[in-house]
């Protein structure tokens, strides 16, 4: 068992102990019309200074074209929210199920274009081999899990969107956008994790 695996275990076992009001979602913009359940994984590597994968999806995506995403996707029939998580990681990284260590799956979080999302926290091996699919990923890089996790690094902005005023997240790292839903998973975790203390 590696330290991280171990403090990452502790601190989302304490904090998923009890309920927490206030966390975020777009449950109202939701179009009921076009549901889906999908799943991504958080996956943080064993480094003295963790860090979290990401890609950028492609531009020409129907989904979310271009966004910062965690590895996901819809859950196929038959399949749980980690076993969905764990083949997207797969098909879109080539990170292999067997170098995944799965801690749980936390909030889900509901988009306002349909998608019921479970976030499965995990951590990785550091330096693993990635292989990105070009169909599914433009690019891929990782940001440190101390920022991902503090809240006073997010900028908060408002955008009138489908009939109301709409509060969202984001921050730039290194080039690139985190934002929307990723964002919104990001710091419903941290309320979690009270990962820096």
């Amino acid at each position: 068992m590696s330290s991280l695996f171990d403090r990452l275990t502790e601190l989302f076992e304490q904090g998923h102990a009890s309920e927490l009001d206030g966390l975020l979602s777009d449950a109202r913009f939701a179009d009921l019309d076009r549901t889906a359940d999908a799943a991504v994984l958080i996956a943080v590597t064993e480094r003295e200074d963790p860090t979290v994968l990401l890609t950028q999806r492609p531009r020409t995506m129907r989904d979310h074209p271009g966004q910062v995403a965690f590895p996901g996707g819809k859950i196929d029939e038959g399949e749980d929210a980690v076993e969905a998580a764990l083949r997207e990681a797969w098909e879109e990284l080539g990170i292999a199920h067997e170098q995944v260590r799965v801690i749980g799956t936390t909030d889900r979080y509901q988009t306002g274009t349909g998608f019921d999302i479970t976030p499965v926290l995990a951590t990785v091996p550091a330096d693993l081999p990635i292989r990105p699919d070009p169909r599914e990923v433009e690019s891929w890089f990782e940001a440190p899990l101390d920022l991902l996790m503090d809240r006073s690094r997010w900028n908060e902005n408002e955008v009138f969107w489908k009939g109301a005023n709409r509060c969202y997240y984001e921050m730039d790292h290194e080039g690139y956008r985190i934002w929307g839903v990723t964002a919104a998973i990001c710091i419903n975790l941290s309320r979690r994790l009270a990962w820096l203390g």
